[in-house]
């Protein structure tokens, strides 16, 4: 067994944890929309058209916001298709996906949706077939109170009250060239500057999104983010990250190290966003909104022979991946990423909620069941609040991937540890800096293991899933606990 030594102190801090790092993402992709969150004849469907079973899922897996419409989605989507009597909206050819999108849902069935789970919307804008004209109607259309032509437009729609939307995506992925509309970084950097300036005329208290690269493997990376925020610096709030890894090929060890390879990216990112911020003697700093990050568990070339095999079909199921108990301690390791930032990473949104690379499947007209990422994802969520420490480890090994959380608030301390060794146990001991006087005492060690790796949810539910142990205890003041081999753990200790 393997020992590690662990020190937090009090004064050693990373960051303040920012709640909308626990975002999530809702695209009109696949069966995201139809038949996952939005079915009218299921047999749980409110009056709405919404299934409550997913709602109650949303609510329970701790979503505090949620990026809508897209995605490769937004940029060829007209909102105005989307608003007004549903009985007056198109069918359009969605040329993303290759599918027939309906618009039967649209915004302010987002948002009538979003309020029910009790998270905040991020709105995202066409940027690849429309441009600046259209970004500032939806803003007016969301935003202002009333007494203009898209304020009153809503009214007429039946909403009185204007939503508030703070934050807006400028763009989609525009780095990539499978976007519509794909542009180069100083193109884009244009289109977006002066779409910031004119939002922020409308509507000064929003917080805008710039694109940053799809992935880290792009060609452009980091190129592009220097030369689009060289436009944008002085009028957005926040750079975009994108990253989805696969490679389950590879071996345990190196798929789950791929953890590490975010982290650097992150790190990458704020390190040329800071660079900007010297060329142009700029006292404001530019954070991070990773937007879309996930497990992609087979070829991407799958995806796009399904949407070429679709036949333009309304909500085809594309990308609907079964995720194994190693794909969750991979995503679990991703999430790890973004907290180990929190001095600088403010926004994050798991992609997708439902259904493609989601944590929760649902069946048209029947069950709901959540897959093993769901639970890391929930734990974090409702107990990752407060501030990350800066931990100092000895004896390092790159198999224990660990955060430390403090919330001052309910005086506890909380580690999230994955062990990415299949052979070796870990055998941890934190000792606390900075609190003397304060006993100690463990809440809980949550623990999730499978025999088999490939382990899925999808024919026993509950297959995979957290249950409690006793591998925590205090001796003389020290949290001693052992992490076994291959598993996802959470360790709350309350500080009396």
């Amino acid at each position: 067994m393997h020992t590690v030594n662990m020190v937090v102190h009090k004064d050693y801090k990373i960051g303040e944890i920012d709640k909308r790092i626990y975002g999530s993402f809702v695209e009109h992709m696949g069966r995201v929309v139809y038949t996952g969150i939005y079915e009218p004849t299921h047999p749980t469907a409110d009056s709405d058209g919404f299934r409550r079973d997913v709602i109650e899922a949303v609510k329970i897996l701790g979503v505090t916001s949620i990026r809508y419409p897209g995605g490769n989605f937004v940029s060829s989507y007209h909102w105005e298709d989307g608003v007004g009597p549903r009985e007056e909206r198109p069918r359009k050819l969605e040329l993303a996906w290759k599918s027939i999108e309906t618009n039967e849902f649209g915004t302010n069935e987002f948002m009538k949706w979003i309020k029910k789970v009790g998270a905040e919307p991020m709105m995202a804008v066409n940027l690849g077939t429309r441009g600046l004209e259209d970004a500032v109607n939806l803003l007016e259309y969301c935003n202002f109170e009333k007494g203009t032509k898209y304020s009153n437009l809503r009214i007429a729609h039946g909403v009185e009250n204007p939503y508030g939307v703070k934050t807006w995506c400028l763009g989609n992925e525009m780095d990539g060239p499978w976007q519509i509309g794909h542009k180069t970084a100083k193109e884009y950097g244009r289109i977006a500057e002066e779409t910031a300036k004119a939002m922020k005329l409308v509507d000064p208290s929003i917080e805008l999104v710039s694109c940053g690269s799809s992935l880290n493997t792009m060609t452009t990376f980091p190129q592009w983010e220097a030369d689009s925020l060289d436009c944008t610096y002085e009028y957005v709030d926040y750079i975009s990250l994108h990253q989805y890894f696969a490679g389950q090929q590879m071996g345990t060890g190196k798929f789950l190290a791929q953890a590490d390879s975010m982290n650097t990216y992150i790190k990458t990112v704020i390190s040329v966003c800071d660079f900007i911020k010297a060329k142009k003697r700029s006292d404001k700093s530019i954070n991070i909104s990773f937007d879309e990050w996930g497990v992609w568990a087979y070829d991407s070339s799958e995806t796009v022979r399904q949407c070429e095999d679709a036949d333009w079909k309304i909500a085809p199921a594309i990308s609907e991946m079964i995720y194994t108990f190693e794909d969750s301690l991979l995503f679990a390791g991703m999430l790890l990423a973004i907290l180990k930032n929190a001095d600088r990473v403010k926004m994050a949104c798991q992609s997708l909620l439902t259904n493609i690379s989601a944590t929760i499947m649902t069946q048209e007209n029947g069950e709901l069941w959540v897959q093993p990422n769901y639970y890391p994802f929930a734990q974090i969520a409702k107990y990752g609040r407060g501030v990350v420490m800066d931990i100092r480890k000895s004896n390092q090994d790159e198999n224990l991937d660990c955060v430390c959380v403090i919330n001052e608030k309910n005086k506890e301390l909380v580690i999230f540890a994955i062990n990415r060794n299949e052979e070796e146990e870990q055998a941890l001991t934190v000792e606390l800096q900075g609190y003397e006087g304060r006993e100690v005492g463990v809440i809980e060690h949550s623990i999730m293991i499978s025999e088999d790796k490939k382990q899925t949810n999808e024919i026993n539910h509950d297959a995979v899933k957290p249950q409690s142990c006793n591998h925590t205890k205090i001796e003389r003041g020290k949290i001693v606990s052992r992490i076994p081999t291959l598993s996802w753990n959470m360790i709350r200790v309350k500080l009396k």
